[in-house]
């Protein structure tokens, strides 16, 4: 199968077969073959009606409907798993993107050899302050902790190599980061298009703050889980190891000084107690340290890695 395209979303009835329609017509004029994965996050209107019967009409249509709203991350994570197409491309359902985007998309994946490739809206649509500007902050902050240069993170449409999907597991708000996810995982081909951003037409936006938070927590998960998921004592251990001889280099030199001057007072002094906290604060790390490192010793992906190719070997 040439093409899966994954459509995550929650409550859009009105725009569902306007966007049903036209995928189908792009994909048809272009003579792909090809599979629609629409996943419902736990929608309250129409939707999954109109899923079904969808899929009656056109078996390249399917649907997976969750029984409540688990978010956007969920929701692709299971479209990627039930994902055939060697290419796989990811849309919003508001119609804010568009299909007629999905031809070269799949070209640069399948021609141009890229592993990803994410959209970039240039010019938006969205309200300046309550979306562009955290929009902004993200991408800012996603680039400078990544390394990888891409104007739009939060893009939904991009488009994979099959392998790129099936390598990387997305949750919480981690949908805004699948470039960086990708990376981790081997895959450096990160490539970027101008998309076509298109006025909201039917419903209103799912954006809240809370994401705007989330998405920078989940940033700081994925940094520390991609440096030290499978080695956590290099990070607890080398921050604790430093604490612990601030504090007793601190300390030790406070009580020599308690030995040469005579109403020298170490009770009195608060550097005194900040030396000592900060030894067990360093002792504290350490062994956060060694506990992450049983759990991970102990998980049963401890040693589960992703290997590209073998050669002359049977398995």
């Amino acid at each position: 199968m040439d093409l899966s395209i994954v459509v995550p979303l929650i409550n859009e009835d009105e725009s569902l077969p306007e966007l049903c329609s036209w995928i189908e017509s792009v994909v048809t004029q272009n003579g792909f073959s090809y599979e629609v994965i629409l996943v419902d996050d736990g929608s309250t209107d129409n939707s999954w009606d109109f899923i079904e019967k969808k899929g009656r009409e056109n078996a390249n249509f399917k649907g997976i409907k969750f029984q409540r709203n688990y978010g956007k991350s969920a929701a692709l994570n299971e479209g990627f798993k039930a994902s055939k197409g060697d290419v796989i491309i990811t849309m919003d359902a508001d119609m804010q993107d568009s299909p007629d985007e999905i031809p070269e998309l799949y070209r640069m994946i399948r021609h141009e050899g890229f592993d990803m490739v994410s959209g970039w809206k240039k010019k938006r649509y969205d309200n300046a302050l309550t979306k562009n500007l955290p929009s902004k902050l993200f991408n800012a902050a996603a680039r400078w902790s990544s390394g990888i240069q891409l104007h739009d993170f939060n893009c939904g449409l991009k488009s994979y190599r099959r392998k790129v999907v099936k390598s990387i597991e997305v949750y919480g708000e981690m949908h805004r980061y699948i470039p960086i996810l990708a990376k981790w995982s081997g895959f450096r081909k990160i490539g970027e298009k101008v998309v076509e951003h298109r006025p909201r037409k039917y419903g209103v936006t799912k954006f809240g703050w809370q994401r705007f938070v989330n998405g920078f927590l989940d940033l700081a998960t994925i940094m520390f889980l991609g440096k030290f998921g499978k080695r956590p004592m290099q990070f607890f251990g080398l921050l604790g190891t430093l604490f612990f001889i601030i504090g007793f280099v601190s300390s030790a030199y406070l009580i020599a000084a308690k030995f040469v001057t005579e109403d020298f007072s170490l009770t009195n002094r608060p550097s005194f107690y900040i030396a000592l906290t900060t030894m067990i604060i360093g002792m504290q790390l350490f062994l956060t340290g060694f506990i992450a490192e049983l759990v991970t010793r102990n998980a049963p992906e401890r040693n589960s890695y992703l290997i590209e190719a073998r050669s002359g070997m049977q398995l």
